[in-house]
C-alpha cells in the first residue's frame, strides 16, 4: 500500500477524512505544520491540540479540516429528532375580566365561540317553482327544501307535488328528516313522508342521502317504507352548466321505482316513472332567476302516459 501522508493527486474528501490519501492541494512542504501551529494562537489555557480535541467534541469538525487530517468528523447517527411535547394548556383568564363584568364579558365569550363554528344557518330553496304547458293539460310544478342547523345537524323539510290549473292538486308529500354529516360533501337524512295530495294519504319512514358528486352533480336518493308496508324509491341528479356569470343551464333527471305493485296508488313494481329536464335560467340575482326548459315524462303500469311541457318558472331561494 501507498504512503498515506503522501500527497495524491486524486483524493477524495471522504477518503482523506479516513487518512487513507491526503489531497495533493491539501500538502504542505517540511516546517509547514509547525509554522502554521506557530501562526495560530492559542487559547489561554488551551493547548492546540486540546483546541482540536474540543472542536471535535463540539461537532465542530469541517469537511476541510477533516480533509487536513486536523481533526475527524463525528458520524451521522440519523435524522434530528423532532419534539413531541404537549401543547401548551390554553389561557383561562383574559385581560379584559379585569376591568368589566364578568357576566358581560362570559356573554361575550359565547357570542364569539359561536361566530367561530358554533353557528346557526338557514335555507329555503325552490330548485323548481314553475308552470307547465302541454297540449290541453296545463298544470304547475314546485320541488323544494328548506333547512336549519349547523355543519353537521340540520333539520330539513322537503315539499313536492303538482296540480292541473283550474283543478285541485294532484300528487304532492311533505317530508321532515334530520340530516347528518358524514363528510364536508355527503348528509344521511332519515325522518318521515306524509302523502298530501289526491289518492291515498300514506305515511312512509324515510332514508336518504343529499350531497355532491364529483364534477358537481347535486345527487339526492331515499328509501320510503309506508304504513302498509310498501316499499318505493326515489333518485334524482342534476348540475349547473354556467355559460356566463348569469345564465344557467340546468340539465335534470328523477326517477321512481317501487319494490311491488300499489293498486291504490296506479304504481306498478319496478320504474314506475321517469322525468328529464333540461332548464336555462338567469340570474336577475343570484337568489332570483327566471327560467325556461323542456320537460319530458313517462309514467309506467296502471297511470302510463307522459309526453313533453314548455316549463316557464323561477329558482329562487332566501
Amino acid at each position: 500500500m501507498s504512503d498515506a501522508t503522501a500527497p495524491v493527486a486524486s483524493c477524495p474528501p471522504e477518503h482523506a477524512a479516513m487518512g487513507h490519501c491526503v489531497p495533493a492541494s491539501a500538502a504542505m512542504p517540511a516546517g509547514h505544520g509547525a509554522d502554521h501551529q506557530a501562526a495560530m494562537p492559542e487559547m489561554p489555557g488551551m493547548s492546540m491540540e486540546g483546541m482540536g480535541a474540543a472542536a471535535i467534541g463540539a461537532g465542530g469538525c469541517s469537511p476541510e479540516h477533516a480533509a487536513m487530517g486536523h481533526c475527524q468528523a463525528a458520524p451521522v447517527t440519523g435524522e434530528a429528532v423532532v419534539g413531541n411535547a404537549p401543547p401548551p394548556s390554553p389561557p383561562t383568564s383574559r385581560a379584559a375580566d379585569r376591568y368589566y363584568d364578568p357576566a358581560v364579558m362570559a356573554a361575550a365569550d359565547r357570542r364569539m365561540r359561536m361566530e367561530h363554528g358554533g353557528m346557526r344557518f338557514s335555507q329555503i330553496l325552490f330548485n323548481l317553482a314553475e308552470l307547465q304547458v302541454r297540449d290541453g293539460r296545463d298544470g304547475y310544478r314546485w320541488d323544494g327544501e328548506g333547512w336549519f342547523g349547523g355543519d353537521v345537524d340540520r333539520l330539513v323539510v322537503k315539499s313536492e307535488g303538482e296540480g292541473t290549473l283550474g283543478g285541485s292538486i294532484g300528487e304532492a308529500e311533505v317530508q321532515a328528516l334530520y340530516a347528518r354529516a358524514i363528510d364536508p360533501y355527503w348528509n344521511l337524512q332519515a325522518g318521515v313522508r306524509q302523502d298530501v295530495g289526491q289518492g291515498a294519504r300514506r305515511t312512509y319512514a324515510v332514508v336518504g342521502v343529499e350531497g355532491l358528486a364529483p364534477y358537481w352533480f347535486d345527487v339526492e336518493g331515499a328509501l320510503f317504507l309506508s304504513d302498509r308496508g310498501d316499499v318505493l324509491a326515489r333518485a334524482e341528479a342534476w348540475v349547473d352548466q354556467r355559460i356566463t356569470q348569469r345564465a344557467i343551464l340546468q340539465p335534470r333527471v328523477e326517477v321512481n321505482l317501487a319494490a311491488q305493485d300499489v293498486p291504490d296508488q296506479r304504481i306498478a313494481a319496478g320504474v314506475s316513472d321517469i322525468e328529464l329536464g333540461l332548464r336555462l335560467r338567469y340570474e336577475i340575482a343570484r337568489e332570483f332567476a327566471p327560467y325556461v326548459g323542456v320537460s319530458w315524462e313517462r309514467r309506467y303500469g296502471p297511470a302510463g302516459g307522459g309526453g313533453a311541457a314548455l316549463a316557464l318558472g323561477i329558482r329562487t331561494w332566501f
